[in-house]
């Protein structure tokens, strides 16, 4: 029996979505749990995989279109049933012709922003996935000249793969675009999906969430001390990082108080720190979440955090993985920066921004020395949080770093 495939809700309280390429044709034999699309959230592109064994009768979207949550993009037949039961399901359906999500980027023939492009040196219009795009990077295959099996010749993973199996042929060097009355040239780069959402986010954050700020120095010595007696035994390194995330987490559970979030209608008040960890990524910034982090060991930590870095990275998290959280950390300690103020991502209502550790003058006992620093700047939604409770979460902060033998127990 032919079956309505429909866009499904890739991520939370998502409206629209793009479906920004197919992996399969119209004719082709599918099994259960075949990669059928691919769709591409503001976070990660997710696979759209077949929930049954069949063939695709009839394709309903155009790669690179937005529609809406629900709406049909493609028909499923059993095996032996012919293409007219297609239009008999369409028209019972009344789903012959799915709509796109109007945006501005779209014309005559919608093309999602998301769905980047290139410019050979004949002029022609490269068209390649999100997906595609990040393993041609990653991998160093030049998208010019390399031909696309999808529709209308866009590129996708399996071009990619096929392609680095192939020996190394060098690209053409990129031209810039020429720029007026002498002006310096440039090239223009579409906004993703991801970034648009982003600039929107933060926008948002900064206008019309009230921040205020505190910070504290925190001595290293004893946690790099602690570190590299850990590291000097286990199998698994432990960063700087892995510390902090586990110290937020502790403070968080000994000042609950500041493990809220705050919505125009309730105040939430979670009951474990989910502690998301700022990653850089081609695409933008995101935020993988360490669920239950205060209840997790340092080198679990540190593994899931380098697992979720990966896949944000490669594209993969699942919307449950950066969705939701806590508190943030924004570590840029290790490009050197000694402090900065990051922006908080609400719900949430407080991000910590962690700079570098130098080595400085500090006064004990009366004496000058020389010890170890970091600042910690910590970012407050005083809708959500006071002074003084902001104040207390950033002592409790503090102290765990100071005394790390006590975040461990």
């Amino acid at each position: 029996m032919a079956t309505l495939l429909r866009m499904p809700e890739v991520a939370a309280n998502s409206t629209h979505a793009t479906l920004s390429a197919w992996t399969r044709q119209e004719g082709d034999t599918v099994a259960a749990g075949d990669c059928l699309a691919e769709i591409e959230t503001d976070k990660a592109v997710v696979e759209f995989n077949s929930d049954a064994a069949g063939v695709l009768g009839r394709l309903l979207v155009q790669a690179g279109q937005e529609v809406e949550v629900g709406a049909p993009i493609a028909v499923l037949l059993a095996q032996g049933e012919t293409a007219a039961n297609v239009d008999a399901l369409l028209q019972a359906a009344g789903a012959a012709a799915p709509t796109a999500a109007p945006t501005q980027q779209q014309s005559a023939a919608p093309v999602s922003a998301a769905v980047t492009s290139a410019t050979s040196d004949a002029g022609e219009r490269l068209r390649a996935s999100p997906l595609a795009r990040r393993l041609a990077a990653q991998r160093g295959i030049a998208l010019v000249g390399l031909a696309g099996s999808g529709p209308n010749g866009r590129i996708v993973k399996i071009d990619i793969e096929r392609a680095a199996s192939q020996p190394a042929v060098a690209a053409p060097a990129a031209v810039a675009a020429s720029a007026p009355s002498g002006g310096a040239g440039y090239t223009e780069v579409p906004h993703s999906n991801m970034r648009r959402t982003i600039a929107r986010r933060l926008a948002e954050s900064k206008s019309t969430v009230p921040h205020f700020y505190l910070s504290v120095d925190c001595r290293m010595e004893r946690l790099l001390a602690l570190r590299a007696e850990i590291n000097a035994a286990a199998s698994r390194k432990i960063s700087v990082n892995d510390f902090i995330v586990r110290a937020v987490a502790v403070a968080l559970r000994e000042v609950p108080q500041a493990n809220v979030g705050w919505t125009d209608s309730a105040m939430r008040q979670y009951q474990q720190a989910d502690i998301a960890v700022a990653v850089s990524t081609d695409s933008g910034l995101i935020t993988p979440i360490v669920r239950a982090a205060d209840s997790k060991t340092l080198s679990q930590i540190s593994q899931e955090i380098a697992d979720l870095a990966a896949r944000a990275r490669a594209g993969q998290l699942r919307p449950e993985e950066y969705q939701g959280g806590s508190m943030s950390v924004s570590n840029l300690g290790m490009y050197g920066v000694g402090e900065f103020a990051a922006i908080i991502n609400p719900p949430q209502a407080a991000i910590l921004a962690v700079g570098a550790s130098r080595q400085q003058p500090v006064v004990e006992g009366g004496e000058l020395k020389v010890g170890t620093v970091m600042r910690c700047t910590l970012s407050v939604d005083h809708r959500a949080i006071d002074g003084a409770l902001a104040a207390q979460w950033l002592a409790a902060f503090q102290r765990a770093i100071e005394s790390p033998l006590s975040m461990l127990v």
